[in-house]
C-alpha cells in the first residue's frame, strides 16, 4: 500500500508539484496572452490580413491552445482539494429563503 501524507500518496503529491511548475512556466511564457493578442488582431475590422497570414495565425493559436490544454486540464475535470489534498467540496449547502414585501 502506498505511503500517504495527509491523504496524498507521494505519487499524487509529486504530480501536483509538477503540474504547478508547468502552470507557472506556461504563464511566464505568455502563451495565453499571445493567443488573446492574435484573436484581437484577427477580430479588428480595420486590420487587413491576407489568407496566408490568417492560416499562419490559426496554426499558432491552435498549437498554443493544444499546449495549454495538455498541461492545464479543463475546469470541469479539476479535482477540488485543499492544501492538504483533502476533498474541499462542501458536504451540504443550506439555502435560506426569506419572504420579501413583494412576495405577499
Amino acid at each position: 500500500m502506498p505511503v500517504t501524507t495527509n491523504g496524498l500518496t507521494a505519487k499524487h503529491k509529486n504530480r501536483r508539484i509538477r503540474q504547478e511548475a508547468l502552470r507557472e512556466q506556461l504563464a511566464s511564457q505568455g502563451h495565453i496572452q499571445h493567443v488573446i493578442e492574435i484573436l484581437d488582431e484577427v477580430n479588428d475590422p480595420d486590420s487587413e490580413i491576407d489568407q496566408n497570414m490568417l492560416q499562419r495565425k490559426k496554426l499558432v493559436v491552435d498549437t498554443k491552445l493544444k499546449l495549454i490544454n495538455k498541461y492545464l486540464p479543463d475546469l470541469k475535470s479539476v479535482e477540488v482539494v485543499d492544501e492538504d489534498g483533502n476533498d474541499a467540496l462542501p458536504k451540504s449547502i443550506v439555502i435560506n429563503v426569506r419572504a420579501t414585501d413583494t412576495d405577499t
